[in-house]
């Protein structure tokens, strides 16, 4: 069942090296991620579970050792999904061999804090996926192993500011606080009950996620916390965990 949540932003940005000199604007949401990842280790996990956003044949699931990069950002940076496995020969990934660049940055977050608390897999999540199969998802996720924990990556709006990815939309401020109530409360209902079509066009990618989390939480009797809410950039980053 599930034990434990940690819920983080997925932007490459947060890496260091892809922000470069603009590295310091998210250094608060990177301790933030740090502390989500320290209530994850508390909970003593048997599975850690990292679940992301991507599409296409991206989507799937990737062991432990799975390989990711952020080659695509124009940073020579390498990154593995926990503890190498011993033989690398056949990972088992999917799609074109590397980690989607929502789960390389939990790999990254994984690897910054020295994760050796559990055996891990991944699981990329169609960013399209209908809510009753996120649902589907989730409950077959917590139901691998007596005490499972997930680390959610996903981003809420795009469309906060007129710089924004998806320019400025007056409907994202409100929507982005909906979810960090339903993240800091542990609100199950209202994150299965999110407009798909509504995340879709105010490019939240972190929806299909969410839902997976909130289909593994039912019966969890877990409490929540948010740790960060802000929308540098123009994009809505939320760091809360569940426990």
């Amino acid at each position: 069942m599930l034990v434990a949540a940690a819920v983080c932003p997925c932007p490459p940005l947060l890496v260091p090296e892809v922000a470069a000199g603009a590295a310091p604007e998210l250094d608060v949401a990177r301790a933030a991620c740090t502390d989500a990842l320290g209530v994850l280790a508390a909970s003593r996990p048997d599975l850690l579970v990292v679940v992301g956003p991507t599409a296409g044949a991206q989507a799937g699931e990737y062991p432990q050792g799975a390989p990711g990069s952020f080659r695509g950002f124009g940073v020579d940076a390498a990154v593995r999904l926990g503890v190498a496995a011993e033989t690398e020969a056949d990972t088992g990934v999917v799609g074109d061999g590397e980690l989607p660049a929502s789960l390389a940055v939990g790999a990254w977050l994984l690897e910054r804090t020295g994760w050796a608390d559990a055996p891990i897999e991944g699981l990329g999540v169609e960013e399209t996926l209908a809510p009753e199969r996120c649902a589907e998802t989730g409950r077959e996720i917590a139901a691998r192993a007596r005490r499972v924990a997930l680390l959610v990556m996903g981003d809420a709006s795009a469309c906060r500011t007129l710089k924004a990815p998806g320019y400025l939309d007056e409907r994202a401020a409100p929507f982005d606080a909906a979810i960090a109530r339903a993240l800091g409360s542990a609100d199950v209902t209202a994150l299965a009950a999110l407009d798909t079509e509504q995340a879709h066009q105010l490019k939240a990618s972190g929806r299909a996620p969410w839902q997976v989390l909130a289909g593994a939480a039912v019966g969890a009797d877990l409490t929540g916390a948010l740790l960060y809410d802000d929308a540098p950039y123009g994009v809505g980053y939320m760091v809360a965990t569940w426990s």
